[in-house]
């Protein structure tokens, strides 16, 4: 079937169901919830990012693109629910926003610090004399986070 034929049913894996009594959804109530997902007959389950986040932006912030947020729960709780899904003919797409990273991530801490190679991958400016960001777009002010000394605006590019 072609991409554009299939049913996709989101899923934002932090609402969802919470498998462990803690009040946030994770990878293991998906995967109890496995049989209801296959009576709605989806071609696909596309899910909201569940990597390593400090969640100040629904977890489109990424820290460290490599690894299950502990928040959702483990590498070996994603290949399980992948091998649950595939049982019952569900197909996986996971929401991977790679030019968008939380001001944790290496790579943005490299270009704060200066490194050139790093500093390419972003936009960063220094605000306008007045002290507003440099672009009329909407961003998140991190200027209290970074405490970098400069009032700066960042744009992921």
């Amino acid at each position: 079937m072609h991409f554009s034929q299939k049913v996709i049913y989101q899923i934002y894996p932090k609402s969802f169901y919470d498998s462990d009594g803690d009040g946030i959804g994770d990878l293991r109530g998906i995967i109890a919830k496995v049989p209801y997902l296959s009576r709605l007959n989806v071609d696909m389950i596309w899910f909201n990012p569940f990597l390593v986040s400090p969640q100040r932006d629904n977890g489109y912030d990424i820290e460290d693109y490599y690894q299950i947020d502990p928040l959702f729960g483990t590498m070996v709780d994603f290949d399980d629910l992948v091998q649950a899904l595939k049982a019952v003919g569900i197909d996986v797409m996971l929401d991977m926003v790679f030019n968008h990273t939380s001001i944790q991530h290496e790579w943005f801490q490299k270009a704060l610090a200066g490194d050139p190679e790093f500093q390419q991958y972003y936009y960063i400016r220094s605000a306008k004399t007045d002290g507003t960001p440099p672009t009329n777009q909407a961003t998140i002010n991190v200027e209290n986070e970074l405490e970098h000394g400069e009032n700066l605006t960042t744009i992921n590019g």
